[in-house]
């Protein structure tokens, strides 16, 4: 476990956090504490100081309370060391959706706001999102969650069965109890807000596709990637525009569509919210309408943060959800960003293991399989601006070709190849 050192400022001004994660087959102690390292990072985000994590290694999660009964009673332990010492932990973040069961069970033993990695992300998203499109979807995505969860809300109204006098007894009708009638009340107005919301979205979508359709004749190309991965910075360098950008996750959940002239070839280039990993499919669901500008796009750019330790695991993970969205055949140019953040150690010669990301240049890294994607991969660094005109020079080449073959018989006048 990880000790961490905060300030008494940074504790008063913020949510304290403790984070907790497992070791499993499936996930072995280096990926949990890149996972955990994720999770910090998105509390981050919300505005909380992360002050503690526990990890427990273990076959799987608890049906009943994620961690074992031992464990949980080590944070529980912990929380109540911590107000003896006049620190208050606000909350517990757990590393995986957890299920009304288990939130439930937990509540009752550690008794503070419990969150899982999916209710964090919603709230960064209802933080974040500005407008009507991003607040409808944020909306129908915290349902969506809640919807499963309700009983856990009503669990201190007990049920009062028996019939009118009757004992309760064979045959009898009973009464529901204001339990079950607030639960199914409660059921009611969710999936009718739900229903309306969907019904504003598809009005929403509607209104976006005609504003697609008066675009024009332009090749539409599409940023994509992870988040934080520095999209919307690549934006304003292109496109020469004020987008939102800062080094926090999910900066971007409202579609941007700027044109972007290189040379005289103009272009439409979308921004995009980032994808990210153990996103359910509910949330998913939500935003699909977020990416639209994807689905109909000419040109994905596949923006990769190649500083990241676990840059391929990224790569899988967009492609899987561009996969999902229908989007995997599109024409792709991978975007290594970041490349001035790239650290390597050089690797002992005697050391006969197999080179790591840790100890291996980013000029070896370029002549793995990379290499042999040719023009569609480029390295750049968005912030300090190095190799954009070779970015330019790639985009003007490629959005060009598509525009010919999209629109064989416009009278669009290209600029001349450059000899």
């Amino acid at each position: 476990m990880k000790e961490f050192e905060y300030s008494e400022a940074e504790a008063n001004k913020a949510e304290t956090a403790i984070l907790v994660g497992l070791i499993t087959p499936q996930q072995d102690e280096a990926k949990t504490k890149e996972y955990l390292d994720e999770l910090e990072f998105l509390a981050d985000t919300a505005g909380a100081v992360t002050v503690k994590r526990f990890t427990q290694r273990t076959g799987g999660p608890s049906q009943t309370s994620y961690v074992g009964k031992g464990k949980l009673e080590e944070i529980h332990q912990y929380i109540k060391d911590e107000e003896d010492n006049e620190r208050e932990i606000g909350m517990v973040i757990f590393d995986d959706e957890l299920s009304a069961k288990q939130l439930r069970n937990i509540e009752n033993e550690l008794h503070v706001k419990i969150l899982d990695r999916t209710s964090l992300i919603l709230d960064i998203f209802a933080m974040r999102a500005q407008t009507a499109n991003a607040k409808t979807q944020v909306e129908l995505a915290q349902y969506r969650y809640m919807l499963p969860r309700l009983q856990r809300m009503w669990t201190h109204l007990e049920r009062q069965g028996g019939g009118s006098g009757s004992g309760g007894g064979k045959g009898s009708v009973g009464l529901r109890g204001p339990g079950e009638t607030q639960l199914e009340m409660d059921r009611r107005i969710i999936l009718n807000r739900m229903s309306l919301l969907k019904q504003r979205l598809t009005e929403i979508d509607k209104q976006k596709s005609t504003q697609r359709k008066n675009r024009g004749r332009l090749i539409r190309a599409a940023l994509v990637g992870y988040t934080n991965v520095g999209k919307s910075t690549l934006m304003n360098l292109l496109a020469k525009s004020e987008v939102f950008a800062e080094n926090k996750l999910f900066a971007t959940l409202d579609t941007t569509v700027r044109k972007v002239v290189i040379r005289n070839l103009p272009f439409l280039l979308a921004d995009t919210v980032g994808f990210i990993r153990k996103l359910p499919t509910d949330l998913v669901e939500s935003f699909k309408s977020t990416l639209d500008e994807v689905r109909e796009a000419d040109l994905l750019l596949h923006v990769v943060d190649i500083s990241h330790p676990d840059f391929e695991e990224q790569i899988q993970v967009v492609n899987n959800t561009l996969k999902d969205l229908g989007c995997s055949d599109k024409p792709t140019i991978l975007i290594f960003n970041k490349i001035d953040n790239y650290h390597w150690t050089e690797k002992d010669p005697e050391d006969l293991t197999p080179a790591t990301r840790e100890n291996i240049t980013l000029d070896e890294l370029r002549q793995t399989w990379m290499a042999r994607l040719g023009d569609d991969c480029i390295f750049i660094s968005a912030r300090r601006k190095e190799n954009i005109d070779e970015l330019r020079d790639v985009l003007y080449r490629k959005v060009r070709e598509l525009h010919v073959q999209k629109y064989p018989y416009n009278d669009f006048l290209y600029p001349e190849e450059d000899d």
